[in-house]
């Protein structure tokens, strides 16, 4: 390997000789899109798309400014300083072939945990039309039993009696947006780009409910004023790895410290609902609809569930990449069967979509062996993601005298995995979830009472009221516990 070439503006001419390099002006005074959480799927989603427009020499003024409210951003904060907040995207296909392109639509990022100012001044600058986020399903900070907003965050409580030192992207929101109100400025559009079912309107109900808390007059304002549309996001995004790293500076010479790897697959559906003004993304290719339910019930029943049906299945047995778990045919057969018998009876018609070429494509796309998803993120923060990806079509199949079967061996699955915390071959898990604890904890008593864990109202509901349910839940746990073999158990099913 010769001597590398470090990304930066600068050294653009030499990089755009090996991969394509982005060919407009970039300027952090003119970044009319504000985003929250600068991970790698916003950088492989949104920043792309309008990165994609900049190329096509159209919105010069839909820029992004990035911003971290995390200290655990602050990595990504300093690479992106020195490579003047340019990052190479790499699409890995299916039959090997690799596309690199280096992004410039980001031109800016501040830390809202060194300057809470700089970040409420930068979203209430005229120029800011609208406020992005991809936060994850936790940093809604809702109860997902009830759906409504959780005032017990300690930092909540902190933003609700110190206004001016915000924490999170309420205490950000309701502090630009009153300054906004207060100068005479329009709304910016608030826009969820995260796999949440009815993102929109989640995030408004989210923000309209600490608002209130707040400051009851500017709720009435942000209500009237700002829009909150519904989109449906999707393009799968490992985390980035030293090899990724690698492979990016063996190939071409560049020098990125901090790459983001993806499929070639990218889809955002949108409501058409924008308070100022929002880029001529249709052009690159986001469908704009009046309503984004059925395309987003679809995608988070299917490809998300479906990512947690390998991921807790998978990790259990010892597999360690989603394409690994669907290259074992069992797991594909499993996961073919909990799409058509439990997840697809519960969508309904879907305009202009193939349900059925829909769920080949998934498998097609779970199957890229480029794409090393580690199980480890797909089951992380699971105590979000399966209220919305599979209790819900668990809870729907209840109703209508639907299968259950997949789903509830995944439920098992999860309960074993947040007991033992290892697999069945007694290795350690890497665990991470906001609830990892009292998971732990009411898990661990599953020998004692089968169903110690569906007793987590916050997370179950009222599954544990359900007799059918509970049945085939405790017949499951004590097969599971007295025989861990999850592809055993998986065969029985089929």
């Amino acid at each position: 390997m010769g001597e590398l070439t470090p990304l930066n503006q600068e050294n653009l001419a030499e990089i755009g000789n090996k991969i394509s390099v982005p060919t407009y002006d970039r300027s952090p005074d003119k970044a009319s899109i504000v985003h929250i959480g600068v991970g790698g799927f916003h950088r492989a989603h949104l920043a792309y798309y309008v990165h994609q427009l900049r190329q096509l020499g159209e919105a010069s003024e839909w820029e992004i400014c990035g911003i971290g409210l995390r200290q655990n951003d602050k990595k990504l904060h300093d690479i992106f300083k020195k490579q003047d907040h340019l990052y190479t995207l790499m699409v890995q296909h299916p039959d090997g072939k690799k596309e690199a392109e280096v992004i410039g639509s980001i031109v800016d990022f501040k830390m809202g945990t060194d300057s809470p100012e700089a970040v409420i001044t930068r979203m209430a600058a005229p120029e800011t039309k609208i406020v992005s986020l991809t936060i994850t399903e936790g940093g809604y900070n809702f109860n997902p039993n009830t759906g409504e907003f959780n005032f017990e965050n300690p930092q909540i409580q902190h933003e609700l009696a110190h206004p001016d030192d915000p924490k999170t992207v309420y205490g950000f929101l309701t502090a630009s947006l009153k300054r906004r109100r207060d100068e005479g400025l329009p709304a910016f559009t608030v826009l969820s780009c995260d796999n949440i079912e009815h993102n929109g309107n989640m995030i408004q109900k989210m923000l309209l409910a600490f608002a209130k808390a707040q400051d009851p007059t500017l709720a009435q304002w942000i209500e009237k004023e700002v829009s909150f549309p519904n989109s449906m996001v999707d393009r799968i995004t490992p985390v980035t790895t030293q090899e990724d790293i690698k492979l990016l500076a063996e190939t071409y010479g560049v020098e990125d410290e901090w790459p983001v790897t993806c499929e070639p697959f990218i889809q955002w559906v949108v409501e058409d609902n924008f308070s100022n003004g929002r880029p001529a993304f249709e052009k690159v290719g986001v469908q704009f609809v009046p309503d984004v339910v059925p395309y987003e019930k679809m995608k988070l029943r299917l490809l998300n569930a479906g990512h947690s049906v390998l991921g807790l299945l998978g990790v259990l047995h010892g597999h360690t990449t989603i394409d690994v778990c669907v290259q074992d045919e069992l797991f594909a057969q499993y996961l073919r069967a909990f799409f058509d018998e439990e997840a697809t009876p519960v969508l309904g018609e879907i305009k202009g979509i193939n349900l059925a070429d829909y769920k080949d494509s998934l498998l097609e796309r779970f199957g890229n062996p480029n794409i090393k998803d580690n199980v480890d993120r797909i089951c992380s923060e699971s105590s979000a993601k399966l209220p919305k990806f599979l209790i819900a079509t668990i809870q729907e199949n209840l109703a209508a005298g639907g299968s259950i079967k997949y789903a509830t061996l995944v439920l098992v699955a999860w309960c074993y995995y947040s007991d033992k915390q290892e697999n069945q071959n007694g290795q350690k898990l890497v665990i991470q979830d906001e609830m990892k604890e009292e998971l732990h904890q009411a898990a661990k008593k599953t020998t004692e009472d089968a169903l110690s864990f569906i007793k987590l109202e916050c997370i179950f509901g009222n599954l544990i009221d359900n007799k059918r349910f509970t049945d085939l839940y405790t017949e499951m746990v004590n097969h599971f516990y007295n025989d861990v073999d999850i592809k055993k158990y998986m065969q029985e099913l089929l």
